[in-house]
């Protein structure tokens, strides 16, 4: 490595590609009922720590309301997005239907415990007007 190179904690280097992608994620619960209470919350939070480490990822923070949760997890490039969002939203909704069975069919029925939709929305490094500049400003061979 270069002798400027400062170790960021967040770039993380693998064989052929050195990252730093993270990502903000909000789950709904179905009808944005407000379902969730702090001890599921925390279950929640558990629950999708676990998924995150089996994809190799790190959930850098977790918070959450009665119909909602947010994550920022930092994400290797191996991982397609959609997999796993779809491992985060499914594996946690089973565990904590079958954990909460009594509080869940109060507010929700149907067999579902969060919406189908998600956000997600890229974060961290500079804005893209930044890059661009950045990108510009290379200093190009001469012919």
């Amino acid at each position: 490595m270069s002798p400027r190179w400062n170790p960021n904690p967040d770039v993380r280097t693998s064989r052929h590609v050195i990252h730093n992608l993270h990502v903000h994620l909000v789950f709904v619960t179905k009808y944005r009922r407000k379902t969730t209470r702090d001890a599921m919350l925390t279950r929640c939070e558990e629950i999708m720590r676990e998924v995150c480490d089996d994809f190799e990822a790190e959930m850098k923070q977790f918070n959450g309301e009665d119909d909602h949760v947010h994550l920022l997890v930092h994400y290797p490039p191996k991982i397609q997005l959609s997999k796993l969002v779809n491992s985060l939203k499914g594996f946690s909704a089973r565990l904590l239907r079958e954990e909460y069975d009594a509080h869940v069919r109060r507010h929700l029925w149907g067999g579902h415990f969060r919406s189908g939709s998600y956000f997600a929305g890229s974060c961290g490094g500079a804005p893209p007007t930044v890059v661009k500049q950045y990108i510009e400003n290379q200093k190009r061979p001469a012919s």
